[in-house]
């Protein structure tokens, strides 16, 4: 089990990967444009302001804690497009081998099957190649689409946090949903919850 940076993980013509620094232009612009979109599910720092970092410093962080073990930060391309991004951390092992995932994703790719799938592609990653028991995912009760994320994915449900992140404002309560290793039949390919999901939304199609 070896955490391996950069990462690379594709399905079809859904990809995952680092951000680049030729991604700038796309990356700010996409942020931009879903700012309203993804304005209600944000975490942000209560004490750094509202503005997004800049895209330096977001690439130069995201490659610091990936070289460091800690997270797995990787954009959501399809068709070799960016349409959003996917984070699994913190990363803990030892006796808890646990991470939490988090993802956002361009309202335009909204509805087509694409944040299950890169979800489900870097669940299967954690679980095989990391070697990770349990995989976590928090979600505001009032954002219908990641509820329905968590539910394609057979995440169990685990209770509420109370004021748990600080998002849009305030501190928000959040609905904890998780899987574990032991739930997924994976496969020798280390195909398991990617596998499923395929099986039962064969109808899903990418954005374009």
């Amino acid at each position: 089990m070896v955490h391996v940076w950069p990462l690379e993980l594709r399905d079809g013509e859904l990809g995952l990967r680092p951000l680049r620094r030729r991604d700038r232009a796309a990356f700010e612009g996409l942020r931009a444009r879903n700012a309203d979109w993804l304005r209600p599910w944000d975490a942000i720092d209560p004490e750094g302001g509202r503005g997004m970092p800049h895209f330096r410093a977001v690439r130069r962080g995201n490659e610091a804690q990936a070289r460091m073990g800690t997270h797995l930060p990787l954009v959501i391309t399809v068709h070799g497009r960016l349409v959003g991004q996917i984070t699994a951390g913190p990363i803990q092992y030892g006796a808890v081998r646990s991470a939490t995932l988090g993802y956002w994703i361009d309202r335009e790719a909204a509805g087509r099957g694409v944040v299950p799938r890169a979800a489900a592609l870097l669940i299967d990653h954690l679980f095989v190649e990391l070697g990770l028991h349990r995989i976590e995912v928090t979600v505001r009760p009032e954002n219908a689409a990641s509820l329905r994320v968590v539910q394609k994915l057979h995440l169990r449900p685990e209770g509420m946090r109370r004021a748990a992140i600080h998002v849009d404002g305030a501190w928000r309560d959040h609905l904890v949903f998780a899987l574990t290793a032991e739930e997924v039949a994976t496969g020798d390919d280390g195909r398991g919850v990617l596998r499923r999901l395929h099986r039962e939304f064969p109808g899903d199609t990418p954005a374009t």
